[in-house]
């Protein structure tokens, strides 16, 4: 599998901030790439950066093979992207917006391959609407098919679902997994939806303060062997005692939690097995329930940055 973006000690300065630092990490062709990070942690710096919009300080950036400084042009024809909120001409109707960008991009597409376009972010019945009449949502979905409309290979979407309902946040959702499983397109998403990238993402890149503090695969990330497990009974102590007499005190991992929780780490296909054994002895679980997902994975290593 080639190598799409391939970003190295990148690193970017605002006066005597390091918004970046020395930033390294890869997207390989047709992967839906996860990019996390809290508010201010340099997520829209580098995507910036890998749109040329602004220059790094120092470190490199590849694109398809190519160096992004000096085949800027070249690369930057197979990219689609949308930053934030998209840049739309308001007094346009929405196949008029889709037009205009697809000359500035070169490209000549025909009505039917316009309102397939619109169909594809769910717009095709406002075609004709001006945009001044678009809730942000559907502003938010214009974008998208403006980013879309040269047929790029390479997608870089900053917060897509801002301003989406849910069943907006849904569309792009499976529009994303279709752009990469139906038309094999490498899409490199930024989202505060931690759920929506579990569920999108192949590999997943976590940065704090400029810094990455995480990156591998989904799998390796979230790792099913090495799951954390809450356990709460009706009592503690007994629970306690039982536990540290049977196979089970091996996966104990916090047993003098304040808030009456008790915490494993085992393989989630052990849990029922678990709850055979508590309830065998007479405890009554009143929950047992994994811990492990990419929200405590994230909130976790974000707070130990803080």
């Amino acid at each position: 599998m080639s190598t799409i973006i391939q970003v190295k000690g990148l690193t970017k300065y605002f006066r005597e901030i390091k918004a970046v630092n020395d930033l390294s990490f890869q997207v390989l062709a047709g992967q839906v790439y996860g990019f996390l990070g809290q508010n201010g942690a340099g997520k829209s710096t580098t995507i910036r950066m890998l749109l040329t919009l602004i220059t790094p300080d120092s470190g490199s950036i590849e694109i398809f093979g190519m160096d992004l400084q000096k085949r800027r042009h070249e690369i930057l024809q197979k990219v689609g992207a949308i930053i934030e909120k998209p840049d739309l001409y308001k007094y346009l109707t929405a196949i008029e917006n889709l037009r205009m960008f697809a000359a500035i991009s070169g490209v000549k597409l025909s009505e039917k391959q316009l309102m397939d376009q619109l169909a594809l972010v769910g717009l095709v019945e406002r075609a004709r609407s001006r945009v001044k009449t678009f809730s942000q949502g559907m502003k938010q979905r214009l974008g998208i098919a403006v980013a879309l409309v040269h047929d790029p290979d390479l997608i870089i979407l900053d917060e897509p679902t801002n301003g989406l309902d849910p069943q907006g946040i849904a569309d792009v959702r499976n529009l994303i997994l279709h752009l990469s499983n139906d038309r094999g397109k490498t899409v490199f998403v930024s989202s505060h939806l931690l759920s929506e990238i579990e569920v999108i993402a192949d590999s997943i890149l976590i940065i704090n303060k400029g810094h990455k503090v995480a990156e591998g695969s989904k799998r390796e990330l979230l790792n099913p062997v090495k799951t954390e497990v809450e356990l709460i009974t009706d009592d503690r102590e007994k629970s306690i005692s039982l536990i540290k007499t049977t196979q089970w005190s091996r996966y104990l991992l916090d047993d003098n939690s304040d808030d009456g929780h008790i915490l494993f780490e085992m393989d989630k296909v052990l849990i029922p097995e678990l709850n055979r054994t508590l309830v065998e002895n007479g405890i009554n679980v009143l929950s047992l329930k994994p811990r492990h997902s990419l929200e405590d994975l994230f909130l976790s290593l974000t707070a130990q940055q803080l």
